[in-house]
Formats: structure tokens, C-alpha cells, sequence
């Protein structure tokens, strides 16, 4: 009896198109002319991490009173389990070979997977999050984290949950570290990995490092490929949220670093022509200021204060000019009054008037005073015409 061969598998919708990504690049060939190349890459799809037949999510042991289906845990109780601290990760994720295009790069604004940073998503292409490292483009809300989960105004479960929306989190605490000569050298290969490291610190007598990233979303997706994860040894890391440093010159550094970060989207939210000019970077603008900040004065030099409230007031009279001006249009509406009013003049009560009725009231009780007519000088000697404080 022959075999029948079963037809193939209708393809799904599920199936993606591959991505293309482009990149210029401008050379100069033998002729000396400038030619521009762009090269196109397939940017190829995501793997599944493991086997989608055997991923289950074990439901955490009872440590609370309510369980939490969105963070799988349980709340209400202990605030750190001892137990799910001290077990390894299932899985732990390969950024160069897991990578890989998803669904949710056909989606502007999606966020990137749980279980690909933890390596143990089993939907591949198929999944409706990320699977790539976060970039310093990819930016989100001050209380959504990069996995799109809510923060709080505190950390929770004891420096080991999401993260709080009141500052920054870039620094991660990093315990249980097998201590070796070369600690220093294995915690800087294994956590780059997560993005760009801003700063190292490593307390090398008690296994402890703490990380600093360049971006809060590599951070946060640093905090769950590395949790429960080992080392060159057989360790189980605790990785959690640091608390905020007590060094002075840290706080200093800190602080800096946000007032820049204000003032670069501040740069971009200006015109560059204006950025340059208020930074002193053009020489144009500079001498226009010079000769123009004198105000018609010689010698003087007018205070920035000054100078910024002459441009607000010309660039409001510029805006209104181009939006019609409310000016004009003033000007406009009392000269249509006044060309109504003489053209088709009101007649009076005796009909042969020439000014209307409204000017004619208007002139009613009005006295002319001669303008040539001054007060009469007073004569004669001043008289006294008593007070209170006279006595007869």
C-alpha cells in the first residue's frame, strides 16, 4: 500500500515578513567623487528560548495573604521570601544568538519581553514584546518600567521589586558574589552585557558590586537577566535595587547629570539657531547683540535680563503680526466705524442734519473753553477766615 503524503501546513498569519534595516555610507571612489552606498540587512527573527511543550510558570509557595497573578507573587506577608531568593534562574538569556525580530517591531512603542530578558520565552517570532537589548532611543514613562509594569512611590519586597517612580534607577546592588583575585574583571564581563556601564564598584571583602548603567532601561532589564543567575561560579546572585548613595560628590554627580539631561531636551526642543546664539557658539549673533544691546547708548551694555525681554516682546509682536494682529484688526473694525459713520450719516429729528444723533447728544452740556483764557491774577492782601484753634 503506497503512503499518502498529508498536504503541508497552511501558513499562518503568525508567519512575518523579514525586517530590512538600512544603512548609508558615503565613500570616495577612484575618481575622487563622493558616492553614496546603502547597505540592507536582514535582520533575522527570534528564537524561541525553550520549548514551548515544556515551559510552565510554578506557582510561587504561599507567603502571603493575596497572590498577585500580574507579578506572580504573593503579597501581604513576609516582604522577601528566603526560599525563591536563594533558587537558580530557569533559564538565562544569549542577547547574540536569542535576538531577533518580533511582532512587536511592526508596533511603535512596544515594550520589551520578561521572559526573553529572564531566557525562557517560548514564543520566538511570535511574541508581542521585544526580544533585543533596550537602546538609549527606547524611552517610557517615569512609572512604567521597560517591561511595562507599574512602579511605586516605594520599592517593594524590599528593594527587589519593579522599581519607585520618584527617582531614577540605574544602580543595581549585586550580593552573594563568590569572592576571587579577579572579581573585579568577572562582574564587568557579565554585566556588560546589558547595555553601556556608567560605573563599577566592587567591595571585593564582602562579594558585593554595585552597577551603574548609562540607561534606566538597561538597567532594568539588567536587574532581571541577572537575578538568581551565577558568575564564573556556582553562586546564586541577589541582584536588587540600590539605595541612593551617601557620598556627597555622588549626589553632586547625580545632579549634573539630570540638570544636563534637562538642558539637552531643552536644546532640541529650541531652535538650533537660538540654542547657538544663547550658548555663544555663533559670532554673528554675537556681534548683532553687540550693536544692538547698546539700545542707542554709547558705552552701555544691556544685562542678558534686558536683552531676553526685548526679544520676548518682539517676537510676541512678530506672531501677532503674522496671526493678522489684534492691533490691525482694531484699527481696521474703528475705521470702518468711522467710514459708516460719515457716509451714510444718522439723520437728526428735523431730518437736514449733517452730524448724527449720537455726536449731537454727545455734544449736549458741553462748554467751550477758550484756550487763550488763563485764571485772574489775585489782588489785594490775603485774608484769614478763622479756625478751629482761634480763640475770640
Amino acid at each position: 500500500m503506497a503512503e499518502i503524503q498529508s498536504p503541508p501546513a497552511p501558513a499562518t498569519s503568525t508567519e512575518l515578513a523579514p525586517i530590512t534595516t538600512e544603512q548609508t555610507i558615503i565613500t570616495t571612489n577612484a575618481e575622487g567623487k563622493r558616492v553614496k552606498k546603502i547597505i540592507r540587512r536582514k535582520r533575522r527573527p527570534a528564537r524561541p528560548q525553550v520549548d514551548a511543550a515544556t515551559f510552565k510558570t510554578d506557582a510561587p509557595p504561599p507567603t502571603g495573604t493575596i497572590f498577585n497573578i500580574w507579578y506572580n507573587k504573593w503579597s501581604g506577608g513576609d516582604r522577601e521570601d528566603a526560599y525563591l531568593s536563594k533558587t537558580a534562574a530557569q533559564g538565562r538569556c544569549n542577547v547574540a544568538k536569542d535576538s531577533g525580530y518580533t511582532k512587536a517591531d511592526r508596533t511603535p512603542g512596544s515594550y520589551f519581553c520578561l521572559f526573553f530578558a529572564r531566557g525562557i520565552c517560548p514564543k520566538g517570532v511570535d511574541c508581542e514584546y521585544l526580544h533585543r537589548l533596550p537602546a538609549v532611543t527606547d524611552i517610557f514613562p517615569s512609572n512604567i518600567d521597560c517591561f511595562g509594569r507599574d512602579k511605586h512611590s516605594d520599592y517593594r519586597d524590599d528593594m527587589g521589586g519593579v522599581g519607585s517612580f520618584q527617582r531614577q534607577n540605574r544602580t543595581l546592588y549585586v550580593g552573594r558574589i563568590h569572592v576571587t583575585d579577579d572579581i573585579e574583571e568577572i562582574v564587568a564581563r557579565h554585566f556588560q552585557e546589558w547595555g553601556q556601564v556608567e560605573r563599577t564598584r566592587v567591595l571585593t571583602a564582602r562579594g558585593v558590586a554595585f552597577i551603574t548603567y548609562l540607561n534606566e532601561a538597561n538597567s532594568q532589564f539588567a536587574k532581571e537577566a541577572m537575578a538568581h543567575q551565577s558568575l564564573d561560579h556556582s553562586e546564586i546572585l541577589n541582584v536588587r535595587w540600590a539605595t541612593v548613595d551617601p557620598n556627597p560628590a555622588s549626589q553632586k554627580r547625580e545632579a549634573a547629570r539630570i540638570e544636563e539631561q534637562a538642558a539637552e531636551a531643552i536644546r532640541k526642543a529650541l531652535p538650533a539657531s537660538y540654542v547657538a546664539e544663547i550658548e555663544g557658539r555663533d559670532p554673528e549673533q554675537k556681534k548683532r547683540r553687540k550693536i544692538e544691546g547698546t539700545f542707542g547708548l554709547e558705552g552701555y551694555e544691556a544685562p542678558d535680563e534686558v536683552w531676553y525681554a526685548k526679544e520676548k516682546s518682539d517676537w510676541e509682536a512678530a506672531r501677532e503680526i503674522e496671526a493678522g494682529g489684534l492691533g490691525d484688526r482694531k484699527m481696521l473694525e474703528i475705521a470702518e466705524t468711522a467710514y459708516e459713520d460719515i457716509a451714510q450719516p444718522e439723520q437728526t429729528q428735523g431730518g437736514n442734519g449733517i452730524l448724527s444723533s449720537s455726536t449731537l447728544a454727545a455734544l449736549k452740556g458741553y462748554t467751550a473753553i477758550p484756550a487763550n483764557k488763563r485764571p485772574a491774577a489775585m489782588t489785594g492782601p490775603l485774608v484769614g477766615y478763622g479756625s478751629d484753634d482761634d480763640s475770640d
